[in-house]
């Protein structure tokens, strides 16, 4: 006669809904809240729950390779006043929906426009 093994707890190899799926997303993107601890509380690996925040953060930027956004072209001499001391003029301004205000000033480096585009896909959530 064989030894028979049973396991009890829940299955390891569950299937989670889209509903579920996006509760757990919602509630770990809660201000004060970690992954770590809506991954313990729902019983979920936290690099589960790190890879379903990516895939929701995708679907809302439209695509995997990103979107397009509205540009205004405003005239140079509007763009914003000089303050005392400041030697470089702003060519490059950028105002996100949340209000922030990025700024790349002429003869800007390739490093310099590169962390402009990090910080906008950052704020892309």
């Amino acid at each position: 006669m064989a030894t028979v093994t049973v396991l009890s707890g829940p299955e390891r190899r569950r299937r989670w809904g889209a509903a579920e799926k996006a509760h757990i997303v919602s509630e770990s993107l809660a201000p004060g809240a970690t992954v770590a601890a809506v991954a313990r509380r729902h019983d979920v690996h936290p690099n589960l729950l790190h890879w379903w925040r990516r895939q929701a953060r995708r679907a809302a930027a439209g695509s995997d390779h990103g979107g397009f956004v509205p540009v205004r072209i405003a005239p140079v001499e509007s763009s914003r006043p000089a303050k005392a001391g400041e030697v470089d003029a702003v060519v490059i301004e950028v105002q996100l929906v949340n209000g922030v205000v990025l700024r790349v000033p002429e003869g800007a480096a390739a490093d310099r426009a590169a962390q402009l585009a990090s910080a906008l896909s950052g704020w892309a959530r």
